[in-house]
């Protein structure tokens, strides 16, 4: 197959775009986290026999994100977050970013205007997943 051939792509909202798949210590808690920090809502749910998550899907703001426990005895070693933030373009900055904080989220950047026109902050979340809160300038 040729680099340059199209491939069909999926309009289904469950299965089209780039799902991020987060591998965390302590899955239960962090679904939980997420639900208070983010409104998270559970579609789906797979444990495993001894009780960690193999899977979980969540929705996060209209997109869908995958949540495991590390699993060192199969090959998944748990690998901190670095070099990547989970990005949230939400109409109420202000609003997501108290919730994420209130949640129990560290703030690491304040929301604030930035020099691109949005109003932009970042936290970090227990699991130290990082987390943009995005509202995008009024055009």
């Amino acid at each position: 197959m040729s680099v340059q051939t199209e491939l069909k792509t999926n309009t289904d909202p469950v299965t089209r775009g780039v799902v991020p798949y987060l591998q965390v210590d302590g899955a239960a808690a962090a679904v939980e986290f997420y639900k208070a920090a983010f409104g998270a809502i559970e579609r789906a749910r797979t444990p495993g026999p001894d009780g960690r998550i193999m899977n979980c899907q969540l929705e996060i703001n209209g997109g869908l994100l995958m949540v495991m426990d590390a699993m060192p005895d199969h090959g998944f070693a748990h690998q901190p977050s670095h070099s990547f933030t989970m990005q949230l373009m939400v109409p109420d900055g202000q609003g997501w970013f108290d919730r994420a904080v209130e949640a129990g989220a560290k703030v690491q950047t304040p929301l604030q205007k930035m020099f691109w026109g949005d109003l932009w902050g970042a936290v970090l979340d227990p699991f130290g997943v990082h987390w943009g809160i995005d509202q995008p300038a009024e055009s």
